[in-house]
């Protein structure tokens, strides 16, 4: 990319532009002087380890983030141990920016979310609306379930890049239940590939309850999602292995997609979920009828290893990290692990997006469009691919099984955020797309509003209208929708803009009008109708 090009992407007042040109200061130090500036340095040049830190988790980034660890030594060897006594010059700001890709970006505004923080803050008013709602009850099935607060409400979000906020009850840790099962797919997908996997288990929603004892017309499971293809996915990552060995995997597995951060395991639930295992029991023996499960399969085993993986727990933070990790195609965000491969990653969350709400699948795809799976301890684990992903938890379910709290927070997000899967073909505008930098979305209207008045699109400007565009607004030039439409002798265009009451004279950066430039351009039709209406 041109130098000049290059400065233009970051915003460089002028006159560091004049400065770069009339000397030899380098691109870099302006870019760094000028992120030191906008944390704003005290008189003396000087920033607190103190005000780092807090511009650096206002992006998200947060203090226990294992890719700052060098970053943290550094500060450490400097520091007096008071971070609000303790500065950082330029020159070691630079430095420090300089060796960490992260936090050189996170500053600069480049990563998934760029006003991360105004995010942050349409979470939270989403989870103070929804925090109201008390309906549904906590699964009593399993004793354990039964005595959790009902009132736990947790809300986490993670990005690819690795941007994290929570709220509520985020500490607090849960049981997976069938939030596992993407993952434990995974694992037989990775072992044994796509096409062994589905040998023993089907890819279709089953429009039946989650523990239904039923089969496809081949005698499978219907997916890997409710809880006899869970089964399925279990005896096959299980088949002729030692249990232990193998669940050990499965924790690891768990720790490395939530960023090093160790799973822990509710010995209670466990036990719990073994004395009411009568349904799971007799959907093994169902299968082992069919001849479903692989060769030498020991039915105990699957089931109790089935159980174990119910029972890991994780909180609201290591579940959003987990689901970053399957937007991020299989990497880890915070540790760049690459966990599963991409063709993985893929069909389980194809599996989510169809069957992951149990027999609320169809609805959940049709309203929020996005891959999703859902635990009867009112855990809920949604991704929004090449975004990131988020966790809900709140115990209290509705009849189907699904968290009440979890799926209005999930309405509540796609009304505000452009995240549904086919929003981009509808891209109205209404919605915002956190993925622009703050005032990226205004601009791309501005400009859609121009072009519509160039090539004369009266519907277009008036559904841009309609989302709330000024007319009256100009791009960097002073070019308004008027001017493009009179330069191109758009007659209709101008008739409706005047109609709309736009102001008839506004002066580009040259100090053209309206008129002007329907006058330069001969479009007689326009010139007398602008002058019939105060033009000049």
């Amino acid at each position: 990319m041109p130098a000049k090009e290059k400065l233009n992407t970051i915003a460089l007042p002028k006159q560091d532009h004049e400065i770069l040109a009339a000397s030899n200061i380098t691109e870099e130090y302006l870019e760094m002087q000028y992120i030191f500036s906008s944390i704003h340095p005290n008189s003396n040049n000087e920033l607190s380890v103190s005000r780092f830190w807090k511009a650096l988790t206002r992006t998200g980034i947060l203090h226990d983030d294992p890719r700052l660890n060098s970053l943290k030594s550094y500060l450490s060897n400097i520091s007096s141990g008071d971070e609000d006594q303790t500065m950082i010059t330029f020159e070691q700001f630079r430095e420090l920016i300089n060796q960490n890709a992260i936090v050189r970006n996170a500053l600069k505004g480049t990563l998934s979310i760029p006003a991360f923080s105004d995010f942050c803050g349409d979470i939270e008013e989403i989870y103070l609306e929804t925090k109201k709602n008390k309906d549904g009850e906590v699964a009593t099935y399993i004793p354990q379930l039964a005595r959790v607060n009902p009132d736990y409400y947790a809300i986490s979000v993670c990005t690819i890049d690795g941007q994290r906020f929570s709220i509520g009850d985020s500490e607090e840790r849960f049981c997976l239940q069938s939030t596992s099962k993407p993952i434990t797919y995974c694992l037989a997908h990775e072992e044994f590939g796509e096409e062994y996997v589905h040998l023993h288990v089907g890819r279709e929603p089953s429009g039946q309850k989650f523990n239904e004892i039923t089969l496809n017309n081949k005698g499978l499971p219907h997916n890997p999602l409710i809880n006899a293809g869970a089964i399925m996915s279990c005896a096959l990552i299980n088949n002729k292995k030692d249990t232990a060995d193998v669940f050990e995997k499965v924790m690891d597995t768990w720790k490395r997609l939530s960023g090093g951060k160790k799973p822990g395991f509710n010995n209670s639930v466990y036990q719990s979920e073994r004395g009411t295992a009568d349904r799971n029991f007799a959907l093994a023996y169902f299968m082992r009828e069919n001849k479903g499960f692989p060769e030498h399969t020991n039915i105990v085993d699957t089931l109790e290893f089935y159980f174990q993986c119910c029972s890991i727990e994780v909180d609201a933070d290591m579940l959003s990290i987990v689901a970053a990790s399957l937007a991020n195609m299989g990497i880890c965000p915070l540790t760049g692990d690459r966990v599963f491969s991409p063709k993985t990653v893929q069909n389980c969350l194809s599996l989510m997006s169809s069957c992951g709400m149990y027999d609320y699948s169809g609805e959940f795809a049709f309203t929020i469009g996005l891959p999703a799976k859902s635990g009867v301890s009112g855990a809920l684990m949604v991704v929004i691919p090449n975004v990131g992903g988020f966790a809900v938890w709140a115990p209290r379910l509705d009849k189907i099984g699904n968290s009440v709290k979890g799926v209005e927070f999930c309405k509540k997000l796609i009304g505000k955020y452009n995240f549904h899967k086919y929003d981009n073909v509808i891209n109205d505008g209404i919605k915002k797309d956190p993925r622009l930098k703050k005032y990226e979305s205004k601009t791309n209207n501005i400009m859609s509003l121009i072009w519509a008045a160039t090539y004369g699109d009266i519907e277009e400007i008036h559904r841009l209208e309609a989302n709330g565009i000024d007319l009256n607004a100009a791009d960097y030039d002073g070019r308004t929708a008027l001017h493009l439409a009179a330069a191109e002798g758009r007659v209709e265009t101008v008739e409706y803009l005047l109609v709309k009451g736009v102001n008839i004279n506004p002066m580009d950066r040259w100090s053209g009008t309206p008129l002007m430039d329907a006058q330069r351009g001969n479009h007689k039709q326009v010139v007398e109708l602008l002058i019939a209406n105060g033009g000049k």
